[in-house]
């Protein structure tokens, strides 16, 4: 019995000891791996890049007041400005606005933010370090809309050197007025002007200026308009006056544009050329014809009222005339002018045929009595079987001898060709009969297009 007790006792401590190895073998597979040599590891820490130094702490914020400018009560402070264009978004007449996005960039030197650093690398921040440091208040003059855009966050960088030297970057989007001259529209070019300044601090605390002079502005050659043609950018600077406050300085970055013409001779020029020309048509349509020709010209005048109201439906009210209103109007003219022609031409021919009808009473005999066959009534209008049936007739006068053929007869004077009565274009030569077409018509037909080719080589002269 105490052999077997003894047996028992000893497998119990081999069971033991077998556990307690167990699970110093976990305890070593699960520790982390001994540190090995890495040559990355020997690298000099920058000081500015550690997690251990707070911002704050770094640039000594909370020791400055930065409500103040820099050298407050010295000096006024320089402060660079360089732009680049990303895009000219729209150009808008009726509003007289243009739209831009741009990148702003500010550059000047505050020693409050001067940190050391054994690399002289400089440091960048995001939007949020904006509000607690000092930074100019560049604002448009003259801007009718314009944001910071923010998408993922705001697009605002500041990056802060060794030295205290500072660039504040941001991209902006401004709708700014542009003071456009219409006089020329659509043959014109127009020079818009975004404008800089300090709202707030005067030549005499920040002096604002371009920072490498017409280098400052930079543009994408991807830009373009559908309307313009962007010609040049360049900057100006100035002092503004304003007599409450003070002088400021003043950073200018004008562009030129030139408006594309083939869009407007495509949707005003040709309408109103090919409805002058249209009204011409009415020249060559018989004067009888009163449907015809009165419904052409009210249709083309009709048709230039609506051209007119297209255009300037698409532009501001100015109080001066356009180049496109005179070109226009004087086409209007034309058209209402060929409808007027048509009014005189029917007038005058209707107080023709009045008079020669009251002529006609008088000098003619009495017909009463003559058959049908041999009566023929002169009112002014005429048949071709009418004029084929005085082919027989002599140029002496005919009368009567026998007194049962007076019934039969009549005495007519008319004055016929010499020519052979054979023909039927060549009988009449004295047998006044007013003619379909008018001699008024006769001339429109040259005056009204030379008139309008003179005046178009003039308008292009003028405004090309």
């Amino acid at each position: 019995m105490p052999g077997y007790a003894r047996f028992l006792l000893l497998l119990l401590c081999l069971i033991l000891v077998g556990e307690c190895r167990k699970h110093k073998s976990r305890k070593k597979r699960w520790s982390a791996p001994a540190e090995t040599h890495n040559p990355l590891s020997k690298k000099v820490a920058d000081g500015t890049k550690t997690r251990k130094v707070k911002t704050t702490h770094l640039l000594r914020i909370d020791e400055h007041d930065f409500t103040m400018r820099p050298a407050f009560a010295g000096p006024a402070v320089p402060v660079g400005v360089d732009v680049q264009v990303e895009s000219l978004d729209s150009i808008s007449e009726v509003d007289m606005d243009f739209t831009m996005t741009l990148y702003l960039r500010h550059y000047w030197k505050d020693e409050r933010l001067a940190f050391p650093s054994t690399t002289n690398k400089s440091m960048t921040f995001d939007g949020r370090l904006v509000k607690k440091i000092w930074v100019p208040d560049v604002f448009f003059v003259h801007s009718k809309r314009s944001f910071i855009h923010d998408t993922t966050t705001d697009n605002i960088m500041l990056r802060v050197f060794p030295d205290g030297h500072v660039l504040y970057s941001l991209r902006v989007t401004v709708t700014a007025a542009c003071n456009m001259d219409f006089s020329r529209f659509p043959l014109d070019s127009q020079t818009c002007t975004l404008e800089l300044e300090s709202y707030a601090y005067t030549d005499e605390d920040l002096m604002l200026y371009w920072k490498s002079g017409d280098e400052s502005l930079s543009t994408d050659d991807r830009i373009s308009l559908s309307q313009f043609l962007i010609q040049k950018f360049h900057t100006t600077s100035r002092l503004a006056f304003y007599s409450s406050t003070g002088w400021y300085n003043r950073l200018y970055i004008n562009f030129t544009l030139r408006r594309h013409i083939f869009f407007f001779l495509l949707q005003t020029y040709f309408p109103a050329t090919l409805m002058v020309m249209l009204s011409w048509v009415s020249f060559w349509i018989d004067r009888r014809a009163v449907p015809a020709r009165v419904s052409l010209g009210i249709t083309t005048v009709l048709t230039m009222s609506t051209i007119i109201t297209g255009v300037n439906a698409s532009m501001p009210r100015v109080s001066y005339i356009k180049a496109v209103d005179i070109y226009l109007w004087v086409s209007f003219v034309f058209v209402f002018l060929s409808v007027l022609e048509y009014a005189a031409v029917n007038y005058l021919t209707t107080v023709r045929d009045g008079k020669e009808r009251k002529l006609r009473e008088k000098t003619l005999p009495c017909t009463c009595g003559m058959s049908h066959a041999r009566t023929m009534m002169l009112d002014g209008t005429y048949s071709e079987a009418d004029a084929n049936s005085l082919a027989g007739y002599t140029r002496a006068s005919m009368m009567a001898e026998d007194a049962s053929e007076k019934q039969e007869r009549m005495v007519v004077h008319l004055s016929l060709d010499n020519e052979s009565t054979g023909t039927k274009k060549k009988g009449i030569r004295g047998f006044r009969i007013i003619q379909n077409t008018h001699a008024i018509d006769t001339y429109s037909r040259m005056i009204f297009p030379g008139a309008y080719i003179l005046f178009n080589l003039i308008y292009w002269c003028v405004y090309c």
